[in-house]
């Protein structure tokens, strides 16, 4: 009984709280993170060589350094530049580039499944380059960068727990803070587990439904 409402008033209280501000980090990071994408994926496609190999060495940075490193470069290693950012802001800024590091290898390969017909169709019919990009290429390699983009906001749901090391305390945070106070690791964590479950669960569903808005009769056949 004691363990119960101990649970029921002082862990699921703070963890609640803790789920708050992890949504606040998560919902921004994604759409951030997928605009990033979006942009380097089409610069690393139809970027000049200068430009393309800049967005190539973007991602190679950002897909090769540990996430935790990068939040401590950008927590801890600005202010020896003279910039300070809070570590929400801190934790943003980590998750959204390395998340389009990762959003822009979905959609460059996405873009390089569309077959150049249609490209060469769009041309001689007096498209310029950018109006192809927009108008022709984007809206069919994005339906099939979804389900990759989908999983990488998956994959974000989970290491946006890694806020907590730069002091941004969020869902992972509050359970480590209760947990070092009275060393009831297992059953905290088995019920942030049950939290951080529950928000995939959410998303997954979200981004299936969006999928299923978004696809076209016969798309999945990637007819010509």
């Amino acid at each position: 009984m004691e363990e119960l409402f101990f649970i029921q008033h002082e862990v699921i209280p703070a963890l609640w709280r803790g789920m708050i501000v992890s949504i606040e980090l998560i919902v921004p990071s994604a759409i951030f993170g997928l605009i990033i994408g979006i942009i380097i994926g089409n610069l690393r496609v139809f970027g000049n060589t200068i430009v393309a190999r800049m967005a190539n060495t973007y991602v190679a940075v950002f897909r090769g350094f540990p996430l935790v490193v990068q939040l401590f470069i950008w927590y801890f290693g600005l202010p020896h530049l003279g910039i300070y950012l809070s570590p929400f802001v801190a934790a943003i800024v980590g998750f959204s580039l390395c998340s389009g590091a990762y959003h822009s290898e979905y959609v460059r390969g996405a873009l390089l499944s569309i077959k150049k017909g249609q490209l060469l169709a769009a041309q001689s019919l007096g498209f310029s380059k950018m109006k192809m990009i927009v108008f022709v290429v984007l809206p069919q390699a994005f339906r099939r960068a979804l389900p990759g983009c989908g999983n990488e906001v998956i994959y974000l749901i989970k290491y946006s727990s890694l806020a907590y090391m730069i002091t941004c305390i969020e869902l992972t945070g509050e359970a480590k803070i209760i947990a070092s106070e009275t060393f009831k690791y297992t059953e905290i964590f088995l019920i942030v587990g049950a939290y951080y479950l529950v928000l995939t669960s959410v998303a997954t569903w979200l981004l299936n439904r969006f999928e299923d808005r978004l696809r076209l009769p016969g798309f999945d056949h990637y007819s010509t």
